[in-house]
């Protein structure tokens, strides 16, 4: 059962258009069959996938009020990477491309970490683990 589930994390964002444009220095790419000017799907993988949703259509899924993900957490977005050299090619890609520091890298030798912030402030961790290790 665990093999067939598939995810669907779901944002919101402010300026769809700035988010896709950052989005995809980043490498993603987007659905255009669930595209519309207030949503997007953004494909991490074949199984994982990041809706963009402008504030308005984010509230018509939840009676909460939306928080201001520039001062406060939500959610941690974690993403692996294939080396160290991914994650930090993927965080310098992300700070150049209009996204912000979130915190320092984190070395624990068989895992390496680092993370950033979007435009809209959602802070997201790519990660490295040793296969090595993990298979030990």
């Amino acid at each position: 059962m665990p093999d067939s589930r598939m995810i669907f994390v779901n944002l919101a964002v402010r300026d769809l258009e700035r988010s896709v444009e950052f989005f995809t220095k980043l490498g993603f790419t987007f659905n255009p069959q669930f595209t519309d000017e207030s949503a997007t799907c953004m494909i991490i993988s074949d199984k994982a996938f990041v809706m963009l949703l402008v504030h308005g259509r984010f509230q018509d899924f939840t009676k909460k009020q939306i928080v201001d993900s520039t001062t406060q957490t939500e959610v941690l977005v974690a993403l692996s990477a294939e080396s160290r050299e991914a994650v930090d090619a993927m965080v310098h890609t992300a700070l150049a491309s209009g996204g912000s520091p979130a915190n320092h890298p984190q070395d624990h030798g068989f895992m390496y970490g680092w993370s950033f912030q979007d435009p809209d402030g959602h802070i997201w961790e790519v990660v490295w683990m040793d296969p090595a290790h993990v298979q030990g």
